[in-house]
């Protein structure tokens, strides 16, 4: 939900910043991807006829759409507004090595999980608004589901608040229990690290 914001009290609140994957926030990112010559992947809030999504666009180094990743396990901060993804799980090859995409919650899923190894990812983006429970941060969390897999994991997470939520922030890019790059629980950074793939 990177331009948006991830809390809506209602379908119509969501509705009203839901776009369909060619959309506004796909316009700037494709030109960004396409000035970097990178990949990109961010969530946003998916209009598809008359449901909506928490997504992922995945956007390829010259500005063209991908795929969209739609969520598969929902939060409870979803269930007034979003439709359980239904595009199954996706993985991109780049000249870096093979990625794939989870979102937040897609994390708890056993099948998820699975997935991933059977895939043999060297990386996962997991565009994230990971609640803040009190925990000093969510790195043991994510590395404990993750386990032994060697994958690594790139974590872009919400920090603040939004509605009713406060979200912890610790946005990290982390291989087996072992913390490549960090950012606080508070402020906008941009992490960087060689993930030697």
């Amino acid at each position: 939900m990177a331009a948006t914001g991830y809390a809506f009290d209602s379908f119509a609140a969501a509705q009203a910043v839901a776009e369909t994957p060619d959309g506004e926030t796909f316009a700037v990112l494709s030109a960004v991807a396409a000035a970097a010559g990178c990949w990109l992947v961010a969530g946003f809030p998916e209009r598809a006829g008359d449901r909506l999504f928490n997504s992922a666009m995945v956007i390829r180094p010259d500005g063209e759409l991908a795929f969209v990743y739609r969520k598969t396990m929902l939060f409870d901060a979803e269930l007034p507004w979003a439709t359980p993804g239904d595009s199954g799980y996706r993985a991109f090859d780049t000249d870096a090595g093979r990625f794939g995409v989870g979102i937040c919650m897609d994390l708890n899923d056993d099948g998820f999980l699975g997935w991933c190894r059977g895939a043999a990812l060297d990386a996962l983006a997991f565009p994230t608004n990971w609640v803040d429970e009190g925990d000093p941060d969510p790195w043991d969390y994510w590395a404990s589901r993750l386990g032994a897999e060697p994958a690594a994991l790139v974590a872009a997470n919400t920090w603040g608040t939004h509605g009713a939520l406060r979200f912890c922030g610790r946005s990290a890019v982390l291989r087996q229990r072992v913390i490549l790059a960090a950012l606080p629980k508070r402020g906008d950074g941009i992490l960087r690290t060689d993930l030697a793939l």
